[in-house]
């Protein structure tokens, strides 16, 4: 392989600036758009790896420790020890080396956000999401290349991806490969690439994604559609698409696991009479029986009117907490009549009772609120 420093037609001990400047001389004059020739073009190939191995410290630091200016005659030193290593990395290296890269790459995964209302968590629904993320090019349908035309083989690493670096040690001649700087690895190279995705085989597009929501979901949770994300480069398969879910908080009704919870406010003559009432479900009107003598904190269920659970069929159920509501404004008529209630059912003057833990329980949820 020619010498990068000769290639350039700079020092050995050139600087950076030096060799960034012989490699602008050389690609004004070599580029295939000014000189189309196939030396010119050889010549433009062999000059741009030689600017990427130079113009990277470590990269020319590698490569010099193989040159004249490396460790002189050490190796000779060592003969046996280069033989050694002459076999296992120089005639093993392009073994060794892999299989160039495949340009075809999966997609990355895409991440979508949709908030849902409790009601839509009861039974399920149905949702069709835009979703901006990579498609296939329509115009090259992921070949990277303009009709007509196709990837040809690198001309540097003779179609393997790999390039061979001869570096000397302390144990002899060692030679390594490394990826193709001027395919990047992949062993062809695309001269003419599609004008529409730049010879990347996908371009960004808005797309609308269908999705049936299951019932049960809660906040948090990610739903996974394979198949469904970004394309990959060069038409490679795509990602997966995740749906999060939000469900936003709803004004009347609450959730605890598959049960909803809601609270009635009911009124004294109500609560000691009893009384037949229509309350308003996530799923339509439902009766509900206040029984005589409720008490305030009880809970009455109606079985079968909460959430469908996320892995099953049978729903949870509605539990109302009851409030009863005493009135704060009597007029004179209504507190004689409560004054002669009292007086015939005798009820008892405040007492301390037994300790009821649920009762605080209640209490200390109710300041919370």
């Amino acid at each position: 392989m020619a010498d990068h420093y000769e290639v350039l037609g700079v020092a050995r001990d050139a600087s950076t600036d030096e060799i960034k400047k012989a490699y602008r001389r050389l690609a004004r004059e070599l580029h295939p758009d000014v000189n189309p020739g196939a030396d010119a073009s050889e010549r433009f190939k062999l000059v741009t790896h030689a600017y990427d191995v130079l113009s990277n410290p470590d990269e020319r630091r590698r490569y010099d420790m193989g040159g004249d200016q490396g460790f002189g005659g050490a190796g000779a030193g060592f003969g046996g020890f280069g033989d050694i290593f002459e076999t296992f990395f120089g005639a093993a290296g392009g073994s060794r080396g892999g299989r160039p890269r495949s340009r075809r790459e999966r997609g990355q995964d895409a991440l979508v956000r949709v908030t849902l209302q409790l009601g839509d968590v009861v039974f399920g629904t149905h949702r069709d999401l835009e979703v901006d993320t990579a498609v296939l090019c329509e115009t090259c349908h992921g070949s990277c290349c303009q009709a007509g035309t196709q990837p040809v083989t690198c001309d540097i690493c003779q179609g393997t991806g790999h390039v061979q670096r001869q570096m000397r040690s302390l144990l002899g001649n060692v030679v390594t490969n490394q990826p193709c700087g001027s395919c990047q690895g992949y062993g062809t190279t695309i001269p003419y690439p599609c004008g529409t995705c730049q010879g990347q085989g996908r371009v960004r597009s808005r797309r609308t994604v269908s999705i049936d929501i299951p019932a049960g979901v809660e906040t948090g949770l990610r739903l996974q559609l394979p198949g469904s994300g970004e394309v990959g480069p060069a038409g490679g398969p795509n990602g997966d698409l995740y749906i999060e879910v939000t469900v936003a908080p709803h004004e009347i009704f609450s959730r605890d696991g598959d049960d909803i919870l809601a609270t009635l406010e009911v009124s004294m003559p109500d609560a000691i009479l009893g009384t037949m009432t229509t309350i308003d479900s996530l799923d339509g009107p439902v009766e509900l029986e206040v029984r005589a003598g409720v008490q305030a904190g009880d809970v009455l269920t109606i079985k079968g009117r909460g959430i469908t659970p996320l892995r099953g069929t049978t729903r949870g159920d509605l539990r109302v907490g009851v409030h009863v509501v005493t009135p704060t404004r009597l007029d004179a008529k209504e507190r004689a009549l409560i004054e002669d209630f009292a007086k015939k059912s005798k009820p008892p003057t405040p007492h301390l009772a037994e300790f009821q833990q649920g009762l605080f329980a209640k209490l200390r949820d109710r300041f919370r609120a």
